[in-house]
Parts: C-alpha cells; sequence; structure tokens
C-alpha cells in the first residue's frame, strides 16, 4: 500500500557520517530520516516501511550555526553499578562538559516522501493492508504522532500533511545533479556490527529515485 506525505520546516540536518567533529548535511533528506519521519506518525509491529521517492520541493539552501553539545555520555556500566547498589551519580554537568559546534544545515525545506508498506510476521490475525493504511492517513489528516517528527535532529521539528496534489519542481531543481553517495540505512541484521548502507543519489528534476534494499545499487 503507498503513501504520499508532505513535510516542510525551516531547518533540516542529514549528517554525513564521513564528517567526524563538524557536523554538515547532504543535500537533500535520506531515506533512513524519510522512514523515521512515518515511523513517528505511525508505527505497528506489523508493517515496515519502504521508501520509493523523495521529491526535493524547495531550493536547496545552506546556512551555518553553531550548536551547544556535551562531550560525554552517562557510563552503561555505571548506570548499571547504581541500579543495583541503589545509589550513585547518574548525571552529565553540563557546565563542565559543554563544547560549542559548527554545523552547516540546510533552510526552508519542503519534501514529498512517497512510499510503501508491507506487512510483516508480527501482524495481527485481524490486521490488514487496508487497515493500516487508513489509520496512517487517519493520522496524519489530524496531526497526529507518537513522538514529534523531525529533520535529522530534534530541535527541526516537522510540518507534515497528506500530499494532494503533489507541488512543482523549483527552477533551480531541474534536469539532472548528481548528489554523491547518500546513507541509505543502517543494518541491523547482525546486532554486534551494525553497519551503514549507501546507494548513489541522483537527483532528476527535483526527484530521487530509491533503489530497493536488496538491489545491487546499495552497497555496505
Amino acid at each position: 500500500m503507498s503513501i504520499r506525505l508532505e513535510v516542510w520546516g525551516d531547518y533540516a540536518l542529514f549528517t554525513r557520517p564521513e564528517m567526524k567533529t563538524e557536523r554538515v548535511s547532504y543535500d537533500a533528506m535520506t531515506p533512513s530520516a524519510a522512514r523515521g519521519i512515518l515511523e513517528a506518525i505511525y508505527w505497528h509491529p506489523g508493517l515496515v516501511y519502504h521508501i520509493d521517492r523523495i521529491y526535493v520541493r524547495s531550493p536547496i539552501q545552506f546556512t551555518n550555526i553553531r550548536r551547544n553539545e556535551v562531550k560525554s555520555v552517562v557510563n552503561a556500566r555505571a548506570a548499571k553499578a547504581a541500579m543495583e547498589k541503589g545509589r550513585g551519580e547518574l548525571w552529565i554537568a553540563t557546565s563542565e562538559d559543554i563544547q560549542q559546534r559548527a554545523a552547516m544545515i540546510l533552510k526552508n525545506v519542503h519534501y514529498v516522501i512517497e512510499a510503501h508498506f508491507d506487512m510483516t510476521e508480527k501482524a495481527a490475525e485481524g490486521d490488514n493492508p487496508g487497515k493500516f493504511q487508513d489509520i496512517l492517513k487517519r493520522r496524519i489528516s489530524k496531526g497526529q504522532f507518537y513522538h514529534q517528527p523531525y529533520f535529522g535532529c530534534r530541535e527541526f521539528p516537522v510540518n507534515f500533511s497528506l500530499c494532494e496534489n503533489m507541488p512543482p519542481c523549483p527552477l533551480e531543481l531541474k534536469g539532472e545533479k548528481d548528489l554523491g553517495y547518500m546513507l541509505y540505512d543502517m543494518d541491523y541484521s547482525d546486532a554486534g556490527n551494525i553497519k551503514p548502507l549507501f546507494f548513489r543519489a541522483i537527483m532528476k528534476d527535483g526527484m530521487i529515485e530509491i533503489p530497493s534494499r536488496d538491489s545491487q545499487e546499495v552497497k555496505g
């Protein structure tokens, strides 16, 4: 069953994994980010989303910002010890661990996500594609979500609606543009060795065709 979701917002950050220190966004939304938006609106163990196409419907514009981040994380071993003993320090002093990092982000973003979903073996006996599609469309129409969908970072919230009519392609995006290798998704098939998957993103008249996960175009 297919769905078209129109999404837009002030800012977005689809981080390139090869940039280790400073965050730099891809030119457009990644398939994993698109899937995350759909799952934020409606997730069910009985279905799995597949992103088919991403339509870029605003000119690609970058801006630079500086963000406050913390350089530490709570140690898992310390957390376990605190749970067992009933005491311990499970906090991060932001005044001591805070650091500023520059980020190159997208601004004034507007996309249309075209996707479909398949049923999984975890679907209940009464579940069916029509039921799931009706629930998803109803939730989108009412603006409902399990958690606020966002464009790469939680501080960049997503506005969304059903796409009834495809917005026009900006003149700046007419023609073909090679966006290079883009993150496709993460491969969680081996919990001990989670790997990123990539594909060559070609944008034609503002549209990026997303290959299927098992195609030769997707590389680990």
